[in-house]
């Protein structure tokens, strides 16, 4: 059992069954909380694999109760004793979201622990999950387009991204759309990292025992063998950007026995002229040119690539995307265009100044 006494300042690696207490981390009282969110009012916004989920208010400064529609809206999370993850997701997500600062990364605001009580406070995403927005059917979401699409699966790429660079050196293992959570704006970041490991040199920790809740996500060989690499991240980013174009989970067990499991069943349409628009979200008919959905297409197969050899890096996703959102918005008056210039110099490599690249149906994934 955890106390607050066993809470410490960690200089040296990342262990087990301790937090790295961030020096901009807030330790709340149960008390704090109870306050800042109405005594957990019932009308909570959601329940999912860590527990309720409730709203509340706190002062912007000093990050005190604060009475409804003042200060900053916080997300409060309750690990519930039912929940299928414990303690030890629990202080995962503290020593990952404590430590890691990135735009789209879910920002970690504090954290509580009283007794068998376990909480976190993220920043409050007003506009909720991605997967609400691809899978609900209420008159409530409207349907995103292929532009906007795109945006959310370029942030996401970024957040993954940063999770695999030097920097911060993590396996997310979590990756879907109910990870993925939206701001005012559309902005992606990413939530929820009770699952992800700290791999500092991930050659010498190849194999995994605890296999992830989204097994429908999971790349071959992480599924088979419990082989574990940044690679089986950008397998399962391949799975969630087929539901982003699809609107389709990654499996349906409701649906005809042959599109109960997304990939295979789209796999054939990917590279077909004819036939992608078997795979595209009939919600946005119309609204997309053919030759953007076969670029996105193109880039979900080369992710999904069996030999993990095969799979572009996050960063090579992420300059891939750049062209890809480029491209489709340019023609496009309502939505807005990256700049080149962030594109052309991430394409950059030590190869003669010219870039090598994979190239699938008109997308071109830089490599260094």
């Amino acid at each position: 059992m955890l106390s607050s006494n066993m809470l410490w300042v960690l200089a040296g690696a990342r262990k087990e069954g301790e937090i790295f207490q961030a020096t901009n981390l807030k330790s709340f009282t149960f008390s704090d909380l109870k306050a800042a969110t109405r005594n957990f009012r019932p009308d909570s916004l959601d329940e999912g694999g860590f527990g309720y989920v409730f709203k509340g208010w706190v002062d912007e400064n000093s990050l005190t109760a604060a009475s409804p529609g003042t200060g900053i809206i916080i997300t409060v999370k309750r690990l519930s004793q039912e929940s299928c993850q414990g303690d030890q997701e629990w202080l995962t997500e503290i020593n990952h979201l404590g430590q890691l600062y990135h735009p789209n990364l879910v920002k970690l605001i504090a954290y509580c622990i009283e007794g068998e009580r376990r909480f976190l406070v993220h920043e409050f995403m007003p506009k909720g999950s991605l997967g609400n927005h691809l899978f609900r059917r209420d008159s409530d979401f409207q349907p995103l387009s292929l532009n906007l699409r795109m945006k959310i699966a370029l942030d996401a790429a970024k957040g993954l991204a940063f999770l695999h660079s030097d920097n911060a050196k993590v396996i997310y293992r979590d990756f879907n759309t109910s990870n993925i959570l939206l701001d005012s704006n559309y902005n992606a970041k990413l939530s929820d990292f009770g699952l992800a490991k700290y791999d500092p040199i991930e050659n010498l920790h190849p194999y995994d025992t605890r296999i992830s809740s989204t097994f429908d996500y999971g790349a071959p060989e992480y599924k088979m063998a419990g082989r574990l690499t940044s690679k089986s991240d950008v397998y399962t980013f391949g799975v969630v950007l087929l539901e982003i174009i699809s609107g389709r989970r990654a499996s349906d067990q409701q649906g005809p026995s042959r599109e109960m499991l997304l990939v295979e069943w789209a796999r054939p349409y990917l590279s077909s002229k004819q036939k992608i628009s078997r795979v595209m979200d009939p919600k946005i008919e119309g609204q997309y040119s053919v030759s953007c959905a076969l670029k996105v297409a193109a880039l979900a197969l080369i992710c999904l690539s069996a030999d993990p050899k095969c799979r572009p890096t996050m960063e090579e996703v992420v300059r891939s995307l750049e062209q890809i959102y480029n491209g489709c918005s340019s023609s496009s008056s309502n939505e807005g265009k990256l700049s080149g210039g962030s594109r052309s110099k991430a394409a950059r490599v030590n190869n003669g100044g010219k870039p090598r690249r994979k190239r699938m149906n008109g997308v071109h994934v830089v490599g260094n």
